[in-house]
């Protein structure tokens, strides 16, 4: 079945970095457009970067821009999202998305989170 794993999150004190990371299997990933997203309590999910299925267009949110960087590896079915000068208003659950296009119609997977906190 299809499954998105997100790891890396954890505590970071402001002006840190992490790098979250999300491992997919159970479909055709390299053919998936990927894109990360996340929500802080009493907020709802907005969109933080998002990658074409090669890697060659990336987009990002503007509160992130500059920032966060997000690339993928197709031979290991991963996308990753590099966050440096984390600022406490990033705390959020981060989630994986994959869009995957078979014939005419679009689906959506999404990881079960991961938690980012970034405070002193």
């Amino acid at each position: 079945q299809v499954q998105l794993v997100e790891s890396g999150g954890g505590l970071v004190q402001p002006g840190g970095s992490l790098r979250l990371s999300c491992v997919a299997s159970g479909f055709a990933f390299s053919r998936a457009a990927m894109s990360w997203y996340r929500q802080a309590p009493g907020k709802e999910r907005e969109l933080v970067a998002g990658i074409t299925s090669a890697g060659g267009i990336t987009n990002y949110g503007d509160s992130v821009k500059g920032r966060f960087t997000v690339s993928r590896d197709n031979a290991k079915n991963t996308v990753y999202l590099q966050m440096n000068s984390l600022k406490p208003e990033d705390t959020a659950v981060y989630y994986c998305k994959a869009v995957q296009q078979i014939l005419l119609h679009l689906y959506a997977y999404w990881g079960q989170g991961t938690q980012v906190t970034v405070s002193s």
